[in-house]
């Protein structure tokens, strides 16, 4: 399976970003009103600089207390990112989150954010596509 088989099958295609000067505090009322788990940080609206996910906010506050809810999420977001397009297949995309042990990933076109996939995204999509090739089995095994 695809990355755009995958968007397509999501309930939403809305990916919620923010500037980099955004306070940490805003950001977690956005995740908490929106019942999301991260934001795709971009400067223009278009091209991903960052990614502040609920687990760097809380890793924070953990670390620093609630003194860090007053810091731009710029300085606790992951810059490094790692990204697919929508071409790429689903387990690479899986293999990828596993081993860097993050849940979200941007997908981009021609460096432009057209969506977003979660780890959640891609095992629902991979168990009903084992659920169709088990039925295609069954069905071979029974003559159908």
């Amino acid at each position: 399976m695809l990355v755009s088989q995958i968007l397509k099958s999501k309930a939403s295609d809305q990916v919620y970003t923010s500037q980099p000067t955004m306070l940490i505090s805003e950001a977690a009322n956005i995740l908490s009103e929106k019942r999301i788990g991260t934001l795709v940080i971009s400067r223009d609206g278009k091209s991903p600089d960052g990614i502040l996910s609920e687990r760097d906010i809380v890793r924070e506050l953990g670390a620093r207390g609630a003194g860090c809810l007053t810091d731009t999420v710029e300085k606790l977001m992951t810059t490094k990112l790692v990204t697919c397009s929508e071409e790429d297949r689903a387990d690479a995309v899986l293999q990828k989150m596993t081993d860097g042990r993050f849940r979200h990933m941007p997908v981009l076109r021609d460096g432009a954010l057209v969506g977003l996939i979660s780890l959640g995204d891609v095992v629902k999509a991979r168990l009903a596509e084992l659920s169709m090739e088990k039925d295609a089995l069954e069905g071979m095994i029974m003559g159908h």
